[in-house]
């Protein structure tokens, strides 16, 4: 497969986990394509039977398509955590190199970078990292937007499609497993104030949509 299918597959994978359906308009803006090429691709990939097309209902991948788009993830994730651990590159940067180095990685190459890193379970921002025969262990994590007052949670994932995002999570000092209380929620804007550590901090909707955490127990 050439880079251009692999990251149609991918991207088919990432909605389909997050929306359920897949449809050429979703693909078209998250791959900033025009739906004309998207319907183009579509075709190839329902005629090589890596996704199966049901007419005016979207699209899903199949066995076949799933089972290459988990492998590049695991590929990319894996990636980030050398770049990030071993090369210190922030977690804001990782992204772009390990969206190319996924394409160039043999899966020898990838059991080995595993075994060198000792088996992580997770990438940089927190998304679990595939083993070698596909398999994922999904924790259940909610958007912080979704915390009420006086809940404590800690960070357990973060976007990394926005390199902004990550860019603002750095200078402000949140970090994964960080323990959060929520302080205030504000109704005209939906914003979030948290309290962290020493501070609190205001957190915009449409950041603490991008920030997933998992609820403390209470004590």
């Amino acid at each position: 497969m050439n880079k251009s299918l692999e990251d149609y597959l991918k991207n088919i994978y990432s909605i389909q986990n997050s929306a359920g359906k897949v449809t050429n308009t979703a693909l078209s803006e998250k791959l900033n394509i025009s739906p004309a090429a998207v319907s183009d691709m579509i075709s190839k990939l329902s005629k090589s039977e890596y996704i199966e097309n049901i007419p005016y209902k979207g699209f899903k991948l199949t066995t076949k398509g799933e089972t290459v788009a988990i492998n590049l993830v695991r590929k990319h994730r894996i990636w980030e955590v050398f770049l990030t651990e071993y090369l210190k590159y922030p977690w804001d940067k990782v992204h772009n190199e390990a969206e190319n180095l996924e394409h160039a990685s043999s899966d020898e190459l990838i059991i080995k970078l595993e075994n060198f890193l000792n088996f992580p379970k997770y990438d940089p921002h927190g998304h679990p990292i595939p083993d070698k025969n596909g398999k994922i262990v999904h924790e259940e994590l909610i958007p912080l937007s979704e915390i009420c007052i006086n809940d404590k949670a800690f960070i357990k994932q973060v976007s990394d499609e926005s390199s902004e995002v990550l860019i603002y999570l750095s200078k402000v000092g949140l970090k994964l497993n960080d323990e959060i209380k929520i302080i205030d929620k504000i109704i005209f804007d939906n914003s979030i104030q948290i309290h962290f550590r020493s501070g609190n901090l205001f957190i915009s909707e449409k950041l603490s949509k991008n920030i997933f955490v998992r609820k403390k127990k209470s004590e």
